[in-house]
């Protein structure tokens, strides 16, 4: 009897240890994790965005946003507007055509270094040489160091949206590691993670899409409350479900989850107006480079269903002028493309289509069909599925494909696509983003310079500091653009964000930086309110660990039993 007790004993304590080391080991990262330390774990459905310095990250929203828990820019932006950030304040010297930033005198950097105006100097010189995928500062003229903490910027024209798209976007670099580097995207070693930000990188993970980031001990608005941050991957279908057990703080939520979050007692958050789903239209292979053409794709496209049965009704139906009714700069009086598929198929017997019995439209011998390639996110492919059905009520034969979301964006980016159904947001910031996604070459931009009037509005906008003039020219920019219509865009999501409560997420006047529609801005995580008990550094979830645990309590409980019995 004593040998089988022996024998229980050591295969619990055989338990203990295994679970143990297999729970260090999973809640390590390349450093270990302290017990008690608080972490913030936050689900992200797509998990890899590239690697977090300032050229290396994936060009979206969600990269940047991790990019910016490591580097700081001269002013940032919170539920308010803009706030100070490496810059205490600025003003803009308006007979100079030059903005004057005085820098704060109690930074340093991740290694240590001194922070002074020469890294900013330098920063502004180094990305006009290499532009970033979220800056260019072709508007900066020169950048004079007046004094060690003070810098004055010169522009070579008056720039509208200079504190939003470079000032409150560019990543200030530390020019005694930058000064050596060649070819910045290629520079992915650890001092290219060499920041002044709250946190520093500890672990990435690009297999698995996971990053985690330790709280900088000497950071100049003092240590973040939340001493480690993870981002890990899970799918949106589970994203909720991991919310309410607990194995997740903060998460993106679907729609038809909201109320039941909202019961568990979770706070949730939304925004809409800020984040565009479009349709892509390759203007540059026929048919479809006819502007006539897609005109009749708009009016075969009922937007209203997207939004009721593929959003179920979880969105705003899209401008053809791209910006929201939530924009101050929002033009209502443009062509609306009203749902009409006879006008559409009027348009397309005008050009010597010719409807066949199969019900769809012919010509030359060859049948009307086009590719719709989409991703299997935010309910693309659903979207997809209808456009091509409402398409092919309108003689339109459509195939769908449905690709990776970094393939579909080199795909568009590369024209190698008919329609696609993509989107992005910074539509509710600076209207500088049109000129970003009209004229521009990525992989969700239209890439579309035909027409020159829309060209010179364009250019116009960006340099006109009067408010009320601007505005002008930015609603004529939407109504010719809805006539060009290089792409359509078909509505603007409601996003749902679900969080336990310990840190007060939000989202930013303007969106982050160039207008990112993503709660995580990174002063957020400075404070830590322990409204519930957070996820510690013992507490992480370790796949197979559960059974472990229920294992070790079956034998525990049998042996007690047993012993019991015996006496």
């Amino acid at each position: 009897m004593k040998n089988k007790n022996i024998a229980i004993a050591t295969l619990v304590s055989i338990l203990l240890v295994s679970s143990s080391v297999g729970l260090s080991i999973a809640s390590s990262g390349s450093e270990t994790a302290k017990a008690g330390e608080v972490i913030y774990t936050i689900a992200d459905p797509t998990g890899d965005w590239g690697y977090p310095s300032p050229h290396g990250h994936y060009p979206r929203g969600p990269g940047y946003v991790r990019m910016s828990f490591i580097f700081d820019t001269l002013v940032w932006k919170d539920t308010r507007g803009f706030v100070p950030a490496l810059a205490t304040d600025w003003e803009y010297l308006e007979e100079e055509n030059a903005y004057l930033f005085h820098l704060r005198k109690d930074v340093t950097w991740h290694d240590g270094e001194k922070f002074t105006a020469e890294d900013v100097a330098f920063t502004f010189n180094y990305v006009k040489e290499h532009p970033s995928w979220w800056v260019d500062l072709k508007s900066v003229k020169q950048v004079e160091v007046l004094d060690e903490y003070t810098v004055k910027i010169y522009l070579t024209e008056p720039c509208a949206p200079f504190l939003n798209d470079d000032a409150g976007t560019l990543a200030i670099l530390p020019k005694h590691i930058w000064q050596d580097v060649k070819n910045p995207n290629e520079f992915v070693n650890e001092e290219a993670l060499i920041g002044t930000g709250p946190f520093k990188l500890v672990d990435y993970s690009k297999t698995h899409g996971t990053y985690l980031y330790k709280a900088y001990e000497d950071y100049y608005l003092g240590k973040p409350e939340i001493e480690r941050l993870k981002f890990v991957k899970i799918s949106e279908e589970m994203a909720s479900t991991a919310l309410m057990r607990g194995e997740v703080n903060a998460t993106a939520i679907p729609p038809e989850t909201v109320e039941e979050v909202n019961g568990k007692g979770f706070t949730v958050i939304n925004q809409s107006g800020n984040w565009n789903a479009k349709l892509m239209i390759n203007h540059e292979k026929e048919p479809i480079s006819s502007k006539e053409f897609r005109h009749a794709l708009a009016y075969a496209i009922n937007r209203d269903d997207l939004v009721e049965i593929a959003q179920r009704g979880h969105a705003i139906r899209g401008s053809p002028g791209m910006l929201s009714p939530n924009s101050p700069y929002y033009n209502p009086n443009i062509v609306k493309y009203e749902y009409n598929p006879q006008r559409a198929k009027d348009i397309l017997e005008s050009q010597g289509y010719q409807l066949k019995e199969d019900g769809y439209y012919w010509k030359d011998g060859e049948i009307l069909e086009l590719e719709l390639i989409t991703a299997p996110r935010m309910g693309f492919e659903r979207v997809a599925e209808i456009i091509a059905r409402q398409l092919g009520e309108a003689g339109i034969k459509v195939s769908v494909r449905s690709l990776e979301w970094k393939t579909l964006d080199s795909r568009v980016m590369n024209q190698q696509f008919d329609l696609a159904i993509s989107g992005h947001g910074g539509i509710g910031g600076d209207p500088s983003i049109l000129n970003k996604v009209i004229l521009g070459k990525f992989g969700y931009s239209a890439n579309y310079t035909k027409n020159e009037s829309l060209k010179q509005l364009l250019e116009a906008h960006l340099h006109e500091m009067d408010e009320e003039k601007r505005k002008e020219i930015v609603r004529e920019i939407q109504k010719i653009y809805a006539e060009e219509l290089p792409a359509l865009t078909l509505y603007y999501p409601k996003w749902y964000w679900g969080h336990e409560g310990s840190v007060d997420i939000y989202y930013t006047m303007g969106g982050i930086a160039r207008g990112i529609p993503i709660p995580l801005n990174m002063l957020a995580f400075m404070e830590y309110q322990a409204k519930v008990k957070a996820p510690t550094a013992t507490e992480a979830p370790v796949p197979g660990f559960e059974p472990a645990i229920s294992l070790l309590v079956l034998i525990t409980v049998a042996y007690l039993i047993r012993r019991r019995r015996k006496h």
